[in-house]
């Protein structure tokens, strides 16, 4: 495969940051409030090693900011910079399309922390007001 951080295709360049489940899966746990390495190990299951290399990957690329909380003994904790809250939309948006089409069995909700309601997330072009997806779109060449 091709290096896809050189793509004219701006998805192919958001996804060498956050193509894998794992990494998406961490921004989700950050987007919820986890902080630490062992809260992100015990909320996902996941591998020391993996997750090592996924909290790298996020802070290189700008979506987590690591921070020492402890000097002794060294301790860090990863915090989402402004892009890595930006993502949580699509996240959000990714949990719907999941619950439609992959929604067997007990699943998860997400609730507005002021209302109390269920969130039911839509894209919509903020230029024509149009939700995305309901009109024809092409790529235009990069400028």
């Amino acid at each position: 495969m091709k290096n896809l951080s050189d793509a004219f295709c701006p998805i192919a360049r958001g996804l060498t940051c956050v193509g894998d489940a794992w990494s998406m899966l961490i921004l989700r746990d950050a987007s919820l409030g986890l902080t630490r390495f062992d809260e992100f190990r015990k909320s996902l299951g996941i591998a020391p090693t993996i997750l090592t290399r996924r909290l790298a990957t996020l802070t290189e690329e700008g979506l987590l900011e690591k921070r020492r909380y402890s000097e002794r003994p060294p301790r860090d904790e990863y915090v989402l910079t402004a892009a890595g809250g930006d993502f949580l939309p699509v996240l959000i948006l990714l949990g719907a399309w999941g619950r439609q089409y992959r929604g067997e069995g007990r699943l998860a909700r997400y609730i507005d922390a002021e209302t109390g309601e269920e969130i039911e997330p839509v894209a919509v072009d903020a230029v024509s007001g149009a939700k995305i997806g309901t009109r024809p779109i092409r790529v235009a060449a990069p400028e």
